[in-house]
């Protein structure tokens, strides 16, 4: 091809927008020379990489969007502390099917149990087959949204919210919040139900929720939202940070047994 002819290329994919095809074309051409491809084999080479590049592009900008802590990720995840059940649970969020269902996800255990790590896990998954979660801290949350409803802004967060598949709220009841905090989380999740999913992590068993809500009715309620449509995941387990300093403790006390008989 000539240098007017390559020039003439490049600008008109330069205005298509098609960057990977752009960029690559040359090296495709030599290889569909040397392998005797047709001129559709070429073509389909560049598109497929073309729209491989895109779906890559897209699933990382979600991905910086969603706020998900990318270390917590399910390469990461130690499923052979897990018991059996909990590995089979969440292998069968996997699919992502229970977004399209608009069912909520809770998981319940211990501080350290693992809690966020999974769903965090789950949730980057979920994102890589192109499914749009978003990740907050309860507590940061509901200041969001206090803040909204104090500009009058709230109506518009919680639409803002809605075009997130999935709402991942972490440490629901870690940190105790007035009730005046805890009714605009409730207007939030009222909004959602049977409208898009919740994931929730939690220490605190349904039995204790009234600390979280305030009062009996509006407990009831907010139980009552996220139980009807959910997947329930308890992870009763001991801490992982505790058992990773044991472990560290029992390590050093192996190579250093003089030291530990003398403290």
């Amino acid at each position: 091809m000539s240098t007017e002819r390559l020039q003439a290329l490049m600008r008109g994919l330069q205005e298509l927008c098609l960057p990977t095809m752009r960029a690559q074309h040359e090296e495709v051409a030599r290889q569909a020379t040397a392998e005797s491809w047709s001129y559709a084999d070429y073509l389909l080479e560049l598109v497929q990489r073309e729209c491989q590049q895109r779906r890559h592009n897209r699933i990382e900008r979600v991905l910086k969007a969603s706020k998900l802590p990318l270390e917590k990720n399910w390469a990461t995840l130690d499923l052979k502390r897990l018991p059996v059940k909990v590995v089979q649970q969440l292998r069968s969020l996997l699919s992502g099917d229970f977004v399209d269902r608009c069912e909520n996800v809770l998981l319940f255990g211990p501080p350290g149990s693992g809690k966020t790590h999974a769903l965090c896990a789950v949730s980057q998954e979920l994102v890589r087959l192109g499914r749009r979660v978003l990740f907050t801290k309860c507590n940061l949350l509901v200041q969001e949204l206090l803040a909204a409803k104090r500009d009058l802004r709230l109506p518009a967060l919680i639409k803002r919210l809605s075009q997130w598949e999935a709402l991942y709220i972490d440490d629901l009841g870690y940190v105790q919040q007035s009730r005046e905090e805890m009714e605009v989380l409730f207007t939030l999740l009222a909004e959602r139900y049977e409208r898009g999913s919740v994931l929730v992590t939690s220490n605190l068993a349904f039995s204790k929720w009234e600390q979280i809500f305030k009062d009996p009715m509006t407990t009831a309620a907010a139980v009552d939202r996220l139980v009807h449509h959910s997947v329930i995941i308890e992870m009763n387990l001991p801490s992982y940070r505790v058992e990773k300093a044991r472990k560290r403790k029992a390590a050093g006390e192996e190579e250093n047994p003089g030291s530990a008989k003398a403290g």
